[in-house]
């Protein structure tokens, strides 16, 4: 009876065991997940919403997604560019003009970010036609920005596989993303 009881003890203690592992397996997956699309605490509100109903598009801004690597976070040059005469009023634009009073940037937080081993351009996908919005979503509909999408290999590999066969090969390649 003894050594029956420890068996029984045994395998509930070892069940016990394996459905804790699945349980911390999961949370963790979905912690993860809940902070990789989190949108980062901004010093400035910001509302890209409220600039696109102005016209204001996503290379105003972010011009050098054209013609550099990373299309980048604006200047408060760039901001006070616009706003030493409009919306002065606003609490918002007050900041800004006081980081430019100061001659200090603005310590915007990036919203997405890419492993440091993965080299990654906005040119070429511009270039090729591909929208903001496919990768960064409706951002003109985000009153605060955040991440959309799971920016991981796998999501950029379903991309690549997709283009025309002549293209495929050197999309797939590693050296392409990873110099």
């Amino acid at each position: 009876m003894d050594e029956k009881s420890n068996s029984i003890r045994s395998r509930f203690y070892f069940l016990a065991a394996v459905i804790l592992m699945i349980a911390l397996i999961i949370g963790g997956v979905l912690l993860t997940r809940r902070a990789a699309f989190a949108a980062p605490q901004q010093p400035i509100t910001f509302s890209h919403q409220l600039h696109d109903e102005k016209g204001v598009g996503c290379l105003f801004c972010h011009p050098s997604a054209m013609r550099a690597d990373i299309a980048g976070i604006p200047s408060v040059e760039k901001c006070v560019g616009c706003h030493k005469t409009i919306a002065t009023e606003r609490d918002e634009v007050q900041a800004v003009l006081g980081y430019w009073e100061r001659g200090e940037a603005i310590p915007w937080q990036a919203v997405v970010r890419i492993g440091d081993y993965v080299f990654f351009s906005h040119q070429p996908h511009l270039s090729e036609g591909i929208a903001c919005e496919t990768c960064h979503g409706n951002v003109n509909e985000m009153t605060v920005a955040r991440p959309v999408l799971e920016m991981d290999m796998g999501w950029c590999l379903e991309c690549h596989l997709d283009q025309p066969p002549e293209k495929v090969a050197q999309l797939t390649d590693c050296l392409t993303c990873h110099k």
